[in-house]
């Protein structure tokens, strides 16, 4: 891996799991930090951390992005700073288990505003900087769940469809360019999402993959500019997936839903 010095990587969602160890990847390789999340003492912990350890410069910006002012807010001060940023990083989401009619609308609109509404705005604010420059990189922080329908998890599943499919279709819009898209999809991780979408109680999430790990797959991925990552899946998992197309789907949406169900 190559020295990132003062290269400057915006990372949302930075102040647990596979955020927080991007966050250390980047600094351990030199690189200079803008990291957002909601819990302005955790980015304090992780400000002071990263800065005493690796020497890193750390801005820290406290934003709930799923409200629908935070991108933009985002980005007005990062420019108002005079800071360059080099990769845009969007890791923040969360997810939720339940009957799509059973669920509190609000819990789900509120996923849509981040795992969607939130990225694609970032993306849209950074992206004519980059091209303007001819110069930087993109990690979208997707799912494994982008790849299937999923029961008892429909709007999760569905939003990290839509980050699959955006980030492969703008990759490709700039393949003329030195910008470069990545999807990373992660299977199940050893993160705070487990507890608070209530996957801890299923089966899903019995094995997990350390957050370390794919945080090092999806920056690797990223810098080598890779289309998609994935990490945190067995060949068992890899090979049962590639099958998914050439199944029937209600057999499969059977399958997935109850995996999901607590007890299962």
């Amino acid at each position: 891996m190559n020295k990132q010095t003062n290269k400057t990587a915006l990372i949302t969602g930075a102040s647990s799991g596979i955020g927080k160890e991007l966050a250390h990847i980047h600094a351990e390789q030199s690189g200079n930090l803008v990291i957002v999340a909601r819990r302005a003492d955790k980015l304090a912990e992780l400000k002071a951390e990263l800065e005493n350890k690796h020497g890193a410069k750390v801005m820290v910006m406290v934003k709930d992005l799923t409200s629908p002012s935070a991108a933009s807010e985002i980005y007005e001060e990062i420019k108002k700073g005079g800071i360059e940023v080099n990769y845009l990083i969007n890791n923040a989401g969360f997810g939720g288990r339940g009957k799509f009619h059973e669920r509190p609308w609000e819990q789900d609109l509120a996923m849509i505003n981040l795992n969607v509404v939130a990225l694609t705005t970032l993306t849209r604010f950074f992206l004519p900087d980059f091209v303007n420059r001819n110069e930087g990189r993109i990690l979208n922080v997707s799912s494994t769940a982008s790849l299937m329908a999923g029961p008892l998890q429909a709007v999760y599943y569905a939003s990290k469809a839509f980050v699959t499919s955006f980030s492969y279709a703008i990759a490709e819009e700039l393949h003329d360019t030195n910008i470069t898209v990545t999807a990373l999809l992660p299977g199940a991780t050893e993160t705070e999402f487990a507890s608070t979408s209530g996957m801890d109680e299923t089966n899903m999430f019995e094995n997990t993959f350390s957050a370390r790990g794919v945080a090092e797959d999806g920056y690797n991925g990223m810098l080598a500019g890779e289309l998609n990552v994935m990490s945190a899946v067995t060949f068992t998992q890899r090979m049962m997936m590639s099958a998914i197309p050439l199944l029937p789907k209600k057999m499969i949406l059977k399958q997935i839903r109850e995996m999901q169900e607590v007890g299962a």
